[in-house]
């Protein structure tokens, strides 16, 4: 057939239709060149065509009127095969192929990266053939010529010859099977992957060749030791995938997690992954105190009073009682060094000077410090993974592309997991159609004016609400603290009231934390939020001002009030454990007002709006007070460390039974949001306030402990030293006394320890990583967005340059039809 065009395979715009994307300039040079050769050569290029329309006229306008098909069509013109193919008049619905192209620039169109318009099946079939070949030839070593029949065996004469494209596509087919199954598993399947055809026709091809390779494998008779090996190696296999299979299935919470995101949407999701991360938080805790400072203090118990007070069940909420000398707290373990050695009872058997010996004060300040870097670090590590995984570029457009072409699982087999997927999948898609399709509401001044009037009074109610609230914790604080030195004092009163009204302020702190949110809710509700984001970040912004000043006063209380009444042992012969036991009072009070407004906020709500109200009207999952919540819970078990060893211990049993409550509440009371909205960066938020003012705040509190506040002198690992510090000193001194060579370790002590330089350094290196983590996925998102648009750039040249290719071909072929026209009206 006849080419308007002089144009073949070695052009170099074909070349660079080969190329990868990433030389986009390499093709648009060759569009350039192209067209300026078909510019230069129009006069000769008129000749053959006018020389071509006198021998057949209609050919040409026939060929050159040709439209693209769908895929799913297989007729038509088509570049690359061999067959004649028919005139299809259907109109063009692509803005690109708005008008006929000519043959010319079909092939353009064809050889261009990512795009097989006007290529048949036959054609792909076989390239794809003589690629497997040439794979199998490089990859697999030839069989030896005695392992196969004598019919089977190839032949010489086929190998350097081009495939025959007269045969049939059924014959291409079975040849590109029998190449696919001779390879791997890994370069099939990357084979497949790449070929330009539909799903159903890929799988059609896998479905033949694991066909033909079971054929294969049945009908060769292998010996009984090959027959063995292969049925010992497949077993393997199927054990190694179902222990891979059981270990996934192992994973906490994996389906009740799927169905809360599937029902709920990332926003209720996000508060039970960061429950699960606090979870991992305390086991790590537990586990590290639990093994250096817990289990040697229970081996070998210190000398118990002789009086004790019996258990009377009030202990479970205040803490104290049958509690008091127990592995829960500071006071019980011992200052010495285990197993204990009393100066007048040396003879025995375990103090032997060549025993092993465990120093428990050195061993209790460097089990805290250790806890609290590892921590420190683990939460700067998962910080700057969320950065990287929440602020990355993904544009909803082809975000949604993607959910709808690529995020079914067609693994997924059983009716329930059809269901669940299918609900996840729908909520996702419903979050980015919420962040596509923004409100926009064109407001007047007026109303401009009244909204930032009503945001200004509900800024103020809730600031003015929190201070008073913060004012009451600590007029009310002071008030208890008077109370508990006078009742010390008094030995006539009664040990279960006085241990009752330890209560008092945690119910009080408790109840503030329950009740402020509600009014939170309120003026969120006036203000009127459009976005439901936004509206979650000014919630959690006034929790989260709310829970840092109470957590203020209360550490102050702490740490001036009962500390530096301490001075006599008059007042709180142990305040060390006096404020680990408030600490375990708050923490399960805490949990006790969670349940209560699960109950009473939730549950009640739901049976009201349902049996008295007739409504399907059900409470929406308040995300920021229940993630504010559990950082206060948190911060909390961080402070406890060092006055309470066995506090990560609750805080376990608390968030797991947390868990499966909120979890029944959730699904049973509450509803889906009306309009839903993807939270991508709600995760990194809040681990950020769990470290910066939760975890920062406690470091801040324990490392003042350890450094300022003097140790109670009767009880605790540190009784005898001035302060907790002066412990580690000591111990560095007493074995520089019995080694000299170990005098560095004086040296790095006061330089390291004692300094809070070092601190300080420490504190800065991690900021100067969070900063610098920051600002590379900053850059990353900055690239891609250039990326992104230089693709956007590339597809709109493309366009333009086989715009400019057809108008090129169009002004050649008018004059010569215009003389054809002629020749025909005058009879010649």
């Amino acid at each position: 057939m006849a080419q308007n065009v002089n144009f073949d395979l070695s052009h170099p715009a074909v070349e660079a239709g080969l190329e990868s994307p990433a030389d986009e300039n390499v093709v648009h040079d060759s569009f350039s060149q192209l067209i300026a050769e078909q510019s230069q050569n129009e006069g000769l290029s008129d000749a053959i065509e006018l020389q071509h329309l006198q021998g057949n006229p209609d050919d040409d306008e026939g060929r050159d009127n040709v439209a693209y098909l769908s895929p799913s069509e297989n007729r038509g013109w088509r570049i690359g095969s061999d067959e004649a193919a028919e005139e299809d008049n259907e109109t063009q619905t692509d803005s690109l192929l708005k008008d006929r192209w000519s043959s010319a620039t079909l092939k353009i169109l064809s050889s261009m990266p990512s795009r097989t318009i006007g290529r048949s099946r036959g054609a792909i079939i076989s390239q794809y053939y003589n690629r497997t070949t040439e794979l199998r030839r490089r990859t697999q070593k030839r069989a030896s010529i005695k392992d196969f029949s004598r019919s089977a065996r190839p032949s010489i004469r086929g190998y350097g010859v081009e495939v025959d494209t007269t045969d049939s596509a059924e014959k291409k087919q079975e040849r590109l099977v029998k190449n696919l199954q001779d390879l791997s598993a890994v370069d099939r399947m990357r084979m497949l992957k790449e070929m330009p055809l539909n799903l159903s026709e890929k799988k059609d091809l896998r479905r033949l060749t694991l066909e033909m390779t079971k054929r294969t494998r049945s009908s060769s008779n292998l010996p009984c030791c090959s027959y063995l090996k292969f049925q010992i190696i497949l077993a393997l296999r199927h054990s190694w995938y179902s222990c891979l299979s059981f270990l996934h299935s192992l994973q906490l919470w994996q389906m009740p997690l799927k169905r809360v995101g599937g029902r709920f949407g990332s926003g209720v999701l996000s508060y039970f992954l960061f429950l699960k991360t606090l979870l991992f938080f305390n086991v790590f805790l537990f586990l590290v105190l639990g093994s250096f400072l817990v289990f040697p203090q229970a081996v070998y118990l210190p000398e118990l009073p002789e009086s004790r007070t019996p258990f009377t069940g009030l202990e479970l909420l205040t803490g104290g009682g049958y509690f008091s000398n127990t592995l829960l707290y500071y006071g019980y373990y011992s200052n010495h060094t285990l197993p204990n050695c009393p100066k007048n009872n040396s003879t025995r058997p375990e103090c032997d000077s060549r025993s092993l010996s465990y120093n428990m004060p050195l061993a209790y300040f460097f089990t805290i410090g250790l806890s609290f870097f590892i921590t420190c670090i683990i939460l700067v590590y998962s910080m700057s993974k969320s950065f990287g995984q929440s602020f990355r570029i993904d544009k909803s457009n082809g975000m949604l592309a993607m959910k709808v072409f690529c995020s079914w699982d067609f693994k997924v087999i059983k009716r329930s997991s059809v269901k669940l997927l299918s609900e996840n999948i729908c909520t996702q898609l419903k979050e980015l159609l919420g962040d596509t399709h923004h409100r926009l509401v064109r407001n007047t001044i007026l109303d401009k004016l009244i909204k930032l009037l009503i945001h200004g009074l509900s800024w103020t109610l809730c600031l003015g609400a929190t201070a008073g609230c913060v004012a009451g914790i600590y007029c009310f604080s002071d008030y208890m603290h008077k109370k508990q030195e006078s009742s010390e004092n008094d030995s006539e009163d009664p040990g279960l009231l006085n241990e009752a009204s330890l209560l008092a302020l945690p119910v009080l702190v408790s109840f503030i934390n329950l009740m402020l949110p509600i009014l939170f809710q309120l003026t969120a509700w006036m203000e009127k939020y459009n976005s439901p984001s936004l509206r979650t970040f000014v919630s959690l912004s006034r929790n989260l001002i709310l829970k840092v000043s109470v957590l203020g006063v209360l550490c102050f209380h702490w740490l001036k009030r009962v500390a530096g009444s301490a001075n006599d042992d008059k007042t709180f012969k142990c305040w060390e454990s006096f404020v680990g036991q408030d600490l375990y009072r708050f923490l399960v009070i805490d949990f006790i007002f969670s349940l209560l407004d699960t109950l009473f906020g939730e549950l009640l709500w739901r049976l009201f709006s349902d049996k008295v109200l007739k409504r399907n009207r059900r409470p929406g999952f308040d995300i920021a007070k229940n993630v504010l919540d559990l950082i206060y819970g948190q911060t909390l078990a961080w402070l406890g460390l060092l006055f309470t060893p066995l506090l990560p211990a609750v805080q376990i049993l608390k968030l797991l039974l947390l868990f499966y409550i909120k979890m029944s509440s959730v699904m049973m009371n509450c509803q889906a949001p009306s309009r839903p909205y993807r939270v991508s960066q709600m995760t990194t938020i809040f681990i950020t306030l769990l470290c910066f003012p939760s975890f920062l705040g406690s470091s801040v509190c324990v490392t003042y402990t350890m450094w300022r506040l003097p140790s109670s002198g009767s009880c605790g690992p540190f009784r005898g030293n001035k302060t907790m510090i002066q412990a580690g000193k000591q111990r560095i001194a007493e074995l520089v006394d019995e080694n000299r060579s170990l005098s560095f370790l004086a040296d790095a002590h006061t330089y390291l320890v004692e300094n809070p330089l070092f601190l300080f350094v420490g504190a800065a290196i991690f900021l100067i990583v969070i900063y610098f983590q920051s600002q590379v996925v900053d850059g990353q998102r900055k690239i891609i967005a250039l990326l992104q648009e230089q693709i956007e750039n590339e597809g709109e040249d493309k366009k333009f340059l086989i715009t400019r290719l057809q108008s090129v071909h169009e002004r050649k072929r008018t004059p010569a039809r215009n003389l054809t026209s002629q020749l025909q009206d005058s009879g010649c």
